[in-house]
């Protein structure tokens, strides 16, 4: 290609994206097994909140989302992913500093509003470069090297935690950030193409958002994607304690949450390489039949109790597999399917679509993990739920919009 915006190759494409992606993953797998050490350090009166840490960086990350997006289309993506990358180093320090609860869920919030910068601009700049279902093969590689990061971030922190103290972690979100930004910032050229440069005014901000909302098949697959992100969120707000109190196996959680991200990333790359021939859809509900149908076994079992002892660890390890397993299918697919019409605005369309997800997934999340009662019931059943929720609304993307996918 001549096209300047493809001066990198397509390797190192995805590995730089995927790692401004892992921005987020990082931020959060990394706090998942010092979570009991913070509330005990921070007098949490209930050993429950001290997940509120996980949500509040994502109720941050998804108000960050909406004024990401359109700022990125007005000054270009570079800028802005190294400005919300400037805030999110900026917060953790603070992070690190805190000496109350309170003040610490604060500083996340604002850690995941400069969060927002790398994650929307990875996936505007997917858009810019590649469309339909190629556009699904390239976020499917993404997310494939973005979910490399469970099987590494709890032990690294972990391993800081022990040497150094649980607040260190905040300081290796600072290194983290600084490698990313001078990789883009030396490595990769604007992907903006000057045609598709809207001013960021409130009119234009209005009449895009009113394009987007108005389309049919985009909103259906938003509240998908929302429904399947708080899928995913609800299984890590809750995972700590899965493995800690209802398996007993909390001193090795950060290797078996590790091996849980190595099996599930596998879903990308038999995304990556199945989608392209049978398509965006198809392949999600399939993805959600089948991770339902599981679902409600598993659920039965627990009800009925018929769940041998000796088989609770092993099926109760591959259904919360399952859950990250559902994300490798249906992230990458439902975010293409969503952009795909929006690609002369596919920054503002990224920040509407990804701040509707986010934040709709943390209010939806958060009660799921606050019912944990030293059983898996409530997650089952609540991921249940929402597993059904996700299917009925995939057919609304079958009714509206072009079939491109």
């Amino acid at each position: 290609m001549t096209d300047a915006r493809f001066a990198i190759s397509q390797v190192e494409l995805v590995a730089l994206l995927a790692m401004l992606s892992a921005t987020v993953a990082f931020s959060i797998d990394a706090m998942l097994p010092v979570l009991p050490d913070i509330g005990a350090a921070l007098a949490s009166d209930n050993t429950n909140d001290a997940q509120l840490v996980i949500g509040a960086f994502l109720m941050g990350m998804g108000l960050g989302t909406f004024f990401t997006g359109p700022l990125s289309d007005a000054y270009g993506r570079k800028i802005v992913a190294v400005a919300g990358a400037s805030i999110y180093a900026v917060a953790a320090l603070v992070c690190a500093w805190t000496e109350s609860l309170d003040a610490l869920l604060i500083a996340r919030f604002v850690q995941g509003v400069g969060a927002a910068g790398p994650r929307v601009i990875a996936v505007a700049m997917v858009r810019d470069l590649f469309t339909g279902r190629h556009m699904a093969q390239i976020m499917s590689y993404i997310i494939f090297v973005f979910t490399l990061a469970p099987i590494f971030a709890p032990s690294i922190g972990w391993v800081i935690a022990w040497m150094f103290g649980w607040r260190a972690i905040f300081y290796s979100f600072v290194v983290f950030s600084l490698i990313s930004m001078v990789w883009l910032t030396v490595r990769q050229p604007e992907t903006l193409a000057p045609e598709n440069v809207r001013p960021f005014r409130l009119s234009k901000l209005m009449s895009g958002t009113y394009e987007v909302l108005s389309n049919r098949r985009v909103v259906a697959a938003t509240l998908v994607l929302t429904l399947i992100f708080t899928i995913l969120f609800s299984a890590l707000l809750s995972c700590q304690q899965v493995f800690g109190e209802v398996l007993g196996t909390g001193d090795s959680f950060p290797l078996w949450f590790g091996l849980m991200g190595f099996l599930a990333s596998f879903a990308n790359l038999v995304n990556a390489r199945l989608v392209v021939r049978i398509g965006m859809r198809k392949i999600v509900r399939r993805a959600l039949l089948v991770h339902g149908a599981f679902t409600l076994v598993f659920l039965m079992l627990q009800v009925t109790g018929l769940l041998p002892d000796a088989l609770v660890f092993p099926v109760t390890f591959l259904w919360m597999t399952a859950n990250f397993y559902l994300a490798g299918f249906g992230i990458g697919n439902i975010n293409a399917l969503a952009l795909e019409p929006m690609g002369h605005m596919a920054g503002l369309a990224a920040s509407i679509i990804t701040a509707i997800a986010t934040i709709g997934s943390a209010i939806l999340s958060a009660p799921i993990g606050l019912a944990f009662d030293g059983t898996t019931l409530p997650l089952t059943f609540g991921i249940l739920v929402l597993g059904a929720a996700a299917l009925g609304l995939l057919q609304l993307i079958d009714d509206h919009g072009p079939v491109s996918d």
